[in-house]
């Protein structure tokens, strides 16, 4: 008999539903894998929950296992973690990321799991994904010794660079946010706080993740001459006006965009996806990075926590959801 799930769908903008699922048997090469945990996204996954993902990249949009298409009906997500029930015996009983939406149990290739390192707890792998953004954006970044650096943005995705970059020897590093609550989560990691109006200029890198006008205009003015901003806020359909006079031009600065879904030109040759991952999820070995998870929910209770997280009643970075509940 083939094995029964349920999954998470954004049924129309704003309003999602659990769904029954019926799965394929495992093939040869495949794996049925059963989720312990997923993380909602707080920043991509709510844009999109809003419908927010302009037509122009839908196709760029798509997560691995996506299932419908923007706006809605669409199965998406991307942080799971699982243990595999069934597949090659090697990975029985292994417990595994993968790329795969907020569902009870799923089959994928077997080249779609990476390991979980038995020193990183499951409940903390579903940081991964992001880890793994922020992987890629020092690559592209190419921090050195010595430099003066701020991360713009304390969410999800800016508080994960910050925390690898608080283990760069000599950098004078900084965590801005304009939610003063922030703090903690910098404390947390290692990592000096400062507000818009405190940080400090003079940097020789600012990474920007706000998602906000401001944040990007702040984060050029932290910059010295020759400064490099690496854009990692995706605005979705909004637009942003910068300001490129003034002394956008004598000062030579420069405006870099890092995006996940490529991996930078800048890492090692030979570095794909597979060891990107991998990398990411050696990383989380470190228990600082728990900061990043900001509450857990039930699975059964995900179409009712979404909207809460969208319109920002529900305050978060990673909020993860349990299946220890779910059939």
């Amino acid at each position: 008999m083939n094995p029964a799930a349920r999954a998470f769908w954004l049924s129309s903008p704003g309003h999602g539903e659990l769904r029954d699922v019926t799965l394929p048997e495992p093939a040869e090469g495949e794996v049925l894998v059963r989720s312990l945990y997923s993380g909602v996204s707080r920043g991509t996954e709510t844009l999109v929950f809003r419908g927010g993902v302009p037509e122009s990249q839908h196709d760029a949009m798509r997560a691995p296992f996506q299932e419908g298409g923007f706006p809605a009906p669409v199965k998406y997500g991307y942080l799971n973690v699982g243990v595999v029930e069934r597949g090659p015996a090697e990975l029985i009983g292994r417990t595994v990321f993968c790329l795969y939406p907020h569902q009870t149990r799923y089959v994928v290739p077997v080249s779609a799991v990476t390991v979980v390192p038995e020193r990183v707890p499951a409940a903390r792998a579903v940081l991964a994904g992001t880890v793994e953004t922020a992987v890629n954006a020092l690559w592209d970044a190419a921090p050195l010794v010595g430099d003066r650096i701020a991360v713009v943005g304390g969410g999800m995705v800016g508080s994960s660079v910050a925390a690898l970059l608080a283990r760069f020897p000599g950098v004078r590093l900084q965590l801005v946010d304009a939610d003063p609550a922030r703090a903690e989560t910098a404390d947390a990691l290692g990592v000096d706080f400062a507000t818009p109006e405190e940080a400090l200029d003079g940097c020789d890198l600012v990474v920007h993740a706000s998602a906000t006008e401001q944040g990007l205009t702040r984060a050029l003015e932290l910059l010295a001459p020759e400064g490099t901003v690496i854009e990692l806020s995706w605005y979705g359909d909004r637009r942003v006006t910068l300001p490129l006079g003034e002394s956008f031009h004598s000062r030579r600065l420069t405006v870099r965009a890092s995006q996940v879904g490529t991996v930078s030109p800048a890492a090692r040759a030979g570095r794909g996806y597979a060891e990107r991952m991998a990398l990411a999820l050696d990383l989380l070995a470190d228990p600082a990075l728990d900061a990043l998870v900001t509450g857990e929910s039930d699975f059964e209770e995900l179409p009712e926590v979404m909207p809460r997280l969208a319109s920002g009643e529900l305050p978060a970075l990673c909020h993860r959801i349990r299946y220890d509940a779910a059939v």
